[in-house]
């Protein structure tokens, strides 16, 4: 059998390199992410903000975010991914200890603004870094790659959330997430591909044909992750289920149940085909979501929580392929345009679902949630067969 290293061109990186930098940059972005999990009720209690100015902070994260991924996009397809995954995630790790700092609404307003930046950035690029680690390897890997997402975004909740019950206060906590997440960028940098998907690409391209619902199932699923991120420990707090302190355990059992499903992920889809992977992570998620509100206690909660990781586990994975095999759109310029509106999910919905709580309830603003995840099973079949 002919070796990695006997096929690599001189002066590029081999490939099991290349795969290990891409598995670091996702596992730096859940886990510098997942870190501000267990800090939100400390963070809305430090500048007093109600549900709806809570809502409209956040909204500032989805702001950052938005506003540099279609620049992360055509940056990525024209110089290479290496360039931008490596600044944004020196910047992600920076910004973690600020949402701790943070004592007025207008800070912590900024504060978000650049970490989604900084988040948005790095969630595009490290795509179009493992699409292209991916083609070259010839065989599904992306699912493995999101499971280290799901790893660092278990790793970055639990850790923390054990730090606080540690004694830790919120502060030093995300002083210490933040030097984890820069360790993870600095022993990606030199392995990552000198110009992953280095092309000629427009300024701008709006996604259509099927990359259009693509985008849209990608950005529910990504909503009900950002949903559990910005407003799960709240929703344990207000269905009296958790105290603020340990609040943040159930995201990190979706984190849990994400991460399992995800490094299996591949030979499910193998097994299964996209059509019933998508059909049935979408109503095993809507299952979860509906445990989580109703449920009577905190134990029957967490397995609510659990079985949303489960269901929306190998959605995305599944779509970004389907995204990359495509012919409507070329695969670099639709994988971006798809991880743009996917990741505007995880961002911007959490605010909307502020608005929603504060003129309804959050546990309302969780049932809304349940029906938009329904498009993914209805949709799924037109999608699978992109």
């Amino acid at each position: 059998m002919t070796s990695v290293s006997a096929t690599t061109p001189p002066g590029t990186t081999p490939l099991p390199a290349a795969a290990l930098a891409t598995r670091l940059s996702f596992l730096a972005a859940g886990f510098g992410i997942a870190c501000w999990a267990p800090l939100v009720p400390f963070a809305k209690a430090n500048v007093g903000a109600s549900e709806a100015q809570f809502g409209l902070l956040l909204l500032c994260l989805g702001i950052g975010s938005v506003t540099a991924m279609p620049v992360t996009g055509v940056l990525s397809t024209r110089l290479g991914a290496r360039p931008i995954v490596i600044w944004s995630g020196v910047v992600l790790g920076l910004v973690i200890p600020f949402l701790a700092l943070a004592q007025q609404q207008w800070i912590l307003g900024l504060v978000l603004l650049v970490l989604g930046g900084a988040l948005g950035s790095l969630d595009v690029a490290m795509n179009v870094h493992g699409a292209e680690v991916e083609k070259r390897a010839a065989r599904p890997m992306m699912s493995g790659f999101h499971a280290m997402y799901s790893l660092g975004g278990f790793a970055g909740a639990g850790g923390v959330t054990a730090l606080l019950w540690a004694g830790l206060s919120p502060t030093l906590a995300a002083l210490l997430g933040a030097l984890l997440t820069l360790a993870a960028i600095g022993l990606a940098a030199p392995r990552l591909l000198r110009r992953a998907q280095g092309e000629e690409a427009p300024a701008f391209v709006l996604p259509h044909g099927i990359v259009v619902l693509l985008a849209i199932l990608a950005g529910c699923a990504f909503l009900t992750e950002g949903a559990l991120l910005d407003w799960g420990a709240l929703l344990l707090i207000d269905l009296e289920l958790m105290v603020p302190d340990n609040a943040g355990a159930g995201f990190m059992v979706f984190s849990v149940a994400m991460t399992v499903m995800r490094l299996l992920g591949d030979r499910i889809v193998s097994a299964l085909g996209g059509l019933r992977v998508l059909t049935g992570g979408g109503i095993i998620t809507i299952l979860g979501l509906g445990t989580v509100i109703l449920a009577p206690s905190a134990a029957l909660a967490l397995t609510g929580f659990a079985l949303i990781g489960v269901g929306a586990s190998n959605i995305v994975p599944v779509l970004f392929s389907l995204a990359g095999r495509q012919s409507v759109m070329p695969p670099a310029l639709a994988i971006a345009a798809v991880t743009t509106t996917g990741y505007a999910g995880i961002l911007l919905g959490p605010a909307l679902i502020g608005f929603v709580a504060e003129a309804t309830s959050l546990a309302t603003a969780f049932w809304m949630l349940a029906a938009l995840m329904a498009l993914v099973p209805i949709f799924a079949r037109p999608a699978a067969r992109a």
